[in-house]
């Protein structure tokens, strides 16, 4: 679950970080009284879920309240790679002498959380890591004691030699540890931290994205979801007790199992084309589950063929097949679909589709290859 800007600075604000003051704001008349609140030049900020803020001009420096009005009527209501900004954060402008990264990710190979630091922070930091990786240390977090003091201190050496914005640096990633590990983060970063000319290092800028299986155990994290900020199929297939990923491509994949939907994926491209989602139904046989799939996806004008690969162990092929007949009925497809079934109840499946008109497959390379085929030859008219 992603979360906020402003949110992620309120918790780190909670374990001590030092972050300038700020408040959010849904309309131009708060942002200027916001800015008159704080006293000084402010920068107003675009909330959404979606990198690339500043590029996409949604960060703006105000030096007056009357200024901060109009950047805010100019941000609120924009798109942000196909998210539109419905608040922004105003929030004391910062003086900065140099700009560092600091971040911290769960490393599934190792099984820790790992922390990436660079004195080459801010916007470009995505371009250091591709082109100048040597610049970006790694250090991996033993669960069983935390960050120590002496290595937060090496990591704060790496990218200060003043002793003293070492030092800061060092409290300020022991602090975010904590609220990495205390929050259920899979992602937490500070970009910019950033030292002032005075010499204070300071946070200006937050990320934090929680994972979804903390969700239950931290209620209070769990509200802080914003789905006004998310793709709406996001939201209705996980109302819908559906894992689902929208992506770039034109193959919608209907898939029960993680595995191999990943599989699926895998050979789409493999086979020249580009999935649409990743959408898994599980293993419950409930026909519903495959109505409201369809739904989800169909709903996406980029999805040129639909491809269904169910394995059935747990789940029933039967089910699913139910589930497709019912939903075509409902809503008649305008893209053409491949079925591939194999498994439990597998010929009683392929009766009630052919019964219905469609075609099961149960070769899953010949069904990929068939869907995208349709796809492309879809896509090209």
């Amino acid at each position: 679950m992603n979360i906020h800007e402003y949110q992620a600075k309120d918790i780190l604000r909670r374990y001590g970080v030092p972050i300038p003051p700020g408040e959010v704001a849904t309309t131009p008349e708060q942002a200027e009284a916001i800015a008159k609140r704080l006293g000084t030049a402010v920068m107003v900020k675009a909330q959404v879920h979606a990198g690339g803020r500043g590029k996409a001009g949604g960060v703006k420096f105000c030096k007056t309240p009357a200024d901060a009005r109009d950047k805010a009527s100019q941000i609120l209501g924009m798109q942000i790679k196909g998210l539109t900004v419905e608040k922004v954060l105003v929030t004391t402008a910062a003086d900065i002498g140099t700009e560092a990264y600091v971040g911290i990710i769960v490393d599934r190979a190792t099984k820790k959380a790992v922390f990436m630091v660079s004195a080459a922070g801010g916007i470009d930091i995505e371009e250091v890591a591709a082109t100048t990786p040597e610049k970006i240390h790694y250090h991996p977090v033993d669960p069983r004691y935390g960050l120590r003091p002496y290595e937060a201190l090496q990591m704060g050496f790496f990218l200060y030699p003043d002793a003293k914005q070492a030092r800061a640096a060092a409290k300020i990633m022991q602090q975010l540890y904590d609220a990495f590990a205390e929050t259920g983060c899979s992602l937490a970063e500070i970009n910019p931290l950033v030292v002032t000319p005075a010499g204070e290092v300071i946070a200006v800028d937050a990320k934090m994205v929680i994972d979804d299986n903390e969700l239950d155990r931290k209620p209070a994290v769990a509200a802080l979801r914003d789905e006004s900020s998310e793709a709406p199929s996001e939201v209705q297939a996980r109302n819908a007790n559906l894992t689902f990923i929208k992506l770039d491509g034109n193959v919608g994949c209907v898939v029960n199992g993680a595995g191999l939907a990943m599989a699926t994926m895998d050979l789409v491209k493999y086979y020249g084309g580009e999935p649409a989602n990743f959408l898994d139904i599980g293993g419950s046989s409930n026909p519903e589950k495959v109505v409201n799939a369809l739904r989800i996806i169909t709903a996406d004008p980029n999805v040129k063929a639909i491809l269904f690969n169910i394995f059935g162990g747990i789940t029933r092929t039967d089910d699913v097949a139910n589930g497709i007949v019912t939903a075509t009925k409902q809503n008649p497809l305008k893209v053409p679909i491949v079925i591939r079934l194999t498994g439990t109840n597998e010929e009683i499946a392929v009766k009630i589709l052919a019964d219905n008109g469609f075609a099961a497959m149960t070769d899953m390379d010949e069904a990929v290859q068939k869907a995208v085929a349709l796809a492309t030859t879809e896509g090209g008219k």
